[in-house]
């Protein structure tokens, strides 16, 4: 079978062939891939940066954004039969600590985890992948057209979900309030897929949201994020020192940028008593210069929380295909229009080099 591969520390990626994969196991599922989403971290990988061999290959299939459908199950799976649509969980437990002992790889605590198409095991840009039933996560016919933005989706649903249950322990309106996030002042700071996705969540959940970035209001992006009700914050105009003075304070910040300069001075946009999430990961070790003074003393004197999220359990899965159903319903077609560039495989390699003009997601279409 064709699939899109790496070596890792060289740029570019090429195609390959593959055996298919076949069952070997009673909890086992093979999916044929429909589509397969790219983001910044494939486009890391091609161009040479962080990646890691399955042990023994000479290359890595890349990918680990998809949506597939099922072909074949194995006599012990219960929750697909073929013709259903799934997707596959992206990291493997170490084996070793309690929290992959407890299926929660995204907690690993000896950083001996495995990921799919980035760190150690082959990825999904390929006609077939195989894995077991409890990486599964079924997806409803309502959602073929979305479903592969789940895999990044929960990355907020991860994010936001902790940053909520951290104010539920030490914020005493919140510990009584079951819907405290109702009507709450919440910042998300980088439109990119993964801040618009952090939007149509807080959206979701009754939050007051305002989204910060440096593209033209009367773009794609601040556009979409007006049509859930959000407010948009041109960067260009309002200095992230300046924002809580111009936009009032924030009890919620989801950082989705990856910009080191822009993540250190958003501090001065918090509300007392608020809650920041960082899930953007920098790109470049260039040292920053930052005030640690001033850092130190909003998050003392304001009783500041600040914590990062990565990866998401299969639980955080579900929460994404429950937000984007309900998601469907409340906005029809909204969450289809962040996909905006879909390209044949035998295009490939262009969207994976770089982001096409105009584009939220792009995906690589395999049937």
């Amino acid at each position: 079978m064709k699939a899109i591969a790496v070596v890792p520390g060289v740029a570019g990626s090429r195609l390959v062939e593959r055996p298919e994969p076949s069952l070997t196991a009673p909890d086992q599922v093979k999916l044929k891939v429909l589509r397969v989403g790219i983001c910044g971290t494939d486009r890391e990988e091609v161009a040479g940066g962080r990646a890691l061999l399955p042990q023994g290959q000479k290359d890595l299939v890349i990918g680990h954004e998809m949506l597939g459908q099922v072909v074949e199950t194995g006599s012990a799976v219960t929750r697909a039969k073929a013709g259903d649509l799934a997707v596959f969980t992206v990291r493997r437990g170490c084996g070793e600590c309690a929290s992959c002992a407890m299926h929660r790889a995204d907690m690993c605590e000896t950083g001996q985890y495995k990921e799919r198409g980035i760190w150690g095991l082959d990825g999904y840009q390929a006609e077939f992948v195989l894995d077991t039933e409890a990486h599964l996560v079924p997806v409803p016919p309502q959602l073929a057209g979305v479903g592969v933005l789940i895999e990044p989706l929960t990355i907020v649903e991860k994010a936001i979900f902790e940053a909520l249950r951290w104010q539920q322990l030490r914020r005493p309106d919140a510990a009584v309030a079951p819907d405290w996030i109702v009507g709450r002042r919440c910042l998300v700071a980088g439109l990119g897929p993964v801040g618009l996705l952090a939007a149509l969540v807080l959206r979701l959940r009754g939050a007051e949201v305002f989204g910060l970035d440096i593209a033209d209001p009367a773009s794609p992006r601040p556009q979409w994020l007006a049509s859930l009700g959000g407010h948009y914050v041109d960067g260009r105009t309002i200095a992230s020192g300046q924002l809580g003075q111009a936009a009032g304070g924030m009890d919620l910040i989801v950082e989705a940028a990856g910009i080191p300069s822009l993540e250190f001075n958003l501090f001065d946009a918090m509300a007392f008593n608020g809650v920041y999430v960082l899930t953007g990961i920098p790109g470049g070790d260039r040292p920053l210069p930052v005030d640690a003074g001033r850092i130190v003393r909003h998050l003392v004197l304001h009783n500041l929380a600040m914590l990062g999220s990565v990866n998401a359990a299969r639980g955080h899965f579900q929460m994404a295909v429950d937000d984007l159903l309900a998601a469907h319903l409340r906005w029809p077609g909204k969450a289809n229009e962040l996909i905006t560039h879909h390209h044949p495989l035998a295009q490939f390699q262009q969207p994976l080099a770089q982001i096409s003009p105009g584009a939220i997601k792009e995906v690589i279409e395999w049937q």
